[in-house]
């Protein structure tokens, strides 16, 4: 693992060399994605990337993530390949320092809202009580006080992502990725759901990268890429 002193050496979080992927489908038939892409996150930086669908945004993601392994080219997290680390090391920092935000929401169904934020902690190793404690504090902030103890089908669409987004951000992650976090709300619920991912990431230092069809919502953030053709550019 990398040690405090080395990690403070290093400027961005996630790195992209040459990143290029490749599905193999049945006869050996290659559908190329993208190619030779780079791409880095600096530490509370605030990148939203747009495109078509089908064009590898999704991909692109769990690369970064570490979730999936590149035909070629390197992904570094934290200034060490992915590939390098061991699974354990792999599990360790998705669950310690990165967050993940979807289009569908992904709360367990079966546990109230509050229980669904305490899960990353309580996955840390943190305790039940203190772990339900800052649950609740983080749903406060983010104004779902009143839903603490509401099931996901009790709760709007909305509701849903703010709490699904709540528990991206409980365990102070370095970095958050979002998968069309909007995709299934209505235009106001997205601006809200949004403004309070940004405004979550900012207030603990955390970067953040977001997948989004919505040009409105990517032209918040600090820089845009347009991932288009199996290559990525920059959005002036």
């Amino acid at each position: 693992m990398i040690n405090p002193n080395e990690e403070d050496a290093v400027t961005n979080l996630i790195e992209c060399q040459g990143v290029g992927k490749t599905y193999w489908q049945e006869g050996d038939f290659a559908v190329p994605i993208f190619h030779d892409l780079d791409l880095s996150l600096a530490t509370g930086e605030f990148l939203s990337i747009v495109g078509p669908s089908g064009s590898g945004k999704s991909t692109l993601l769990h690369l970064m993530a570490g979730l999936d392994q590149p035909s070629a080219g390197t992904v570094l997290w934290l200034g060490r390949c992915w590939q390098e680390w061991e699974e354990v090391e792999r599990a360790a920092i998705r669950s310690n320092q990165l967050g993940f935000v979807y289009q569908s929401h992904h709360l367990l169904s079966e546990l109230t809202a509050l229980e669904n934020v305490a899960i990353p902690l309580q996955i840390k190793g943190q305790g039940k009580k203190a772990a339900l404690s800052l649950a609740k504090e983080t749903l406060s902030i983010f104004d779902l006080g009143h839903r603490l103890d509401h099931f996901p089908s009790q709760l709007s669409g909305g509701e849903r992502q703010r709490v699904a987004i709540a528990r991206a951000l409980v365990h102070q992650p370095q970095c958050v990725l979002a998968d069309e976090p909007t995709g299934n709300l209505d235009e106001e619920s997205a601006q809200v759901a949004v403004a309070q991912l940004i405004d979550g990431c900012k207030a603990r230092g955390a970067a953040l990268v977001m997948v989004t069809h919505n040009l409105i919502l990517a032209q918040q953030a600090d820089r845009m890429m347009r991932m288009a053709g199996g290559s990525l550019h920059r959005v002036e």
